[in-house]
């Protein structure tokens, strides 16, 4: 059975799609930066339950049909709604799923939310800030930063072929191109963040949670050009399967690799919930 369903995280509405699987496991699914809960979380939530899990996908404080600062990318406010989201599956042995940024995202909602019993990160961003700033240089790092803060509340696109974008450049358009339209059709996407976003992106710490992790899995490719392999590999989680595509996004839409990642966080679930 597939439901809408409506919950609350810090006085805002949120909207979410609840697919039913008869057992005992459930897992929230949460996605990549600006994404909604029609676009790629849908692909995997529709296969999990399809495997005997049930799933609940969707939007985030201020992306979709939930309230909240349109495309601003709050991290202590998503942290928030996953806790709220978790609440939702009350009753089910419970694991979270993130795609993209979202599995950064599991991570530090599973560290922290003992009801959460395992997680799992696919194409995962697994921010550092120290790790930024190692490759930065520390100074460029915060001269970075300083300029996000100073236009915090300016936008950009989220995604541009050519131009500057949150997500510049071929790969990232490819995929999300086809969602852009006016608001409401198709999906409630909207190709705009806050350059306040990239500054929650910047400073979101991820590695550091892994001392307090449940049971862990990762799939990631191992080629990968907007989240690197290197953060992937350093996150060490229980669990690691490493896949042979050729870009970020294959983990969203292509068939070969979508299933490769459903089919590992399945047999994984099936043993840690």
């Amino acid at each position: 059975m597939t439901e809408t369903v409506t919950f609350f995280s810090d006085g805002l509405r949120l909207e979410g799609v609840l697919r039913t699987a008869p057992g005992h496991r459930a897992a929230v699914l949460t996605g990549p930066f600006s994404g909604v809960k029609e676009q790629v979380v849908a692909e995997y939530a529709e296969r999990l339950t399809a495997a005997g899990i049930t799933t609940l996908a969707f939007d985030h404080r201020g992306f979709g049909a939930s309230e909240g600062r349109r495309g601003h990318e709050d991290s202590q406010g998503k942290l928030a709604d996953l806790r709220a989201a978790v609440e939702v599956l009350d009753g089910y042995d419970r694991a979270v799923v993130g795609i993209c940024l979202g599995a950064g995202y599991a991570m530090r909602a599973a560290a922290t939310d003992p009801r959460v019993k395992a997680v799992a990160g696919i194409a995962g961003a697994y921010n550092s800030p120290a790790w930024f700033a190692e490759r930065m240089g520390v100074t460029t790092y915060r001269q970075a930063l300083i300029g996000m803060v100073e236009r915090y509340d300016e936008e950009i696109p989220a995604v541009a072929l050519d131009g500057e974008a949150a997500m510049p450049g071929e790969e990232p358009w490819s995929y999300y191109s086809k969602w852009i339209g006016s608001p409401g059709e198709k999906t409630g996407w909207e190709n705009r963040v806050t350059r306040g976003s990239l500054h929650s992106l910047m400073t979101l710490d991820v590695l550091g949670v892994r001392p307090l992790l449940p049971p862990s899995l990762i799939v990631h490719g191992r080629v990968d050009a907007y989240c690197s392999p290197e953060l992937a590999e350093a996150m060490r989680a229980d669990e690691t399967l490493w896949l042979d595509s050729d870009r970020h996004v294959d983990l969203y839409d292509v068939d070969e690799h979508v299933s490769r990642a459903v089919d590992a966080t399945v047999e994984f679930l099936s043993r840690t919930l």
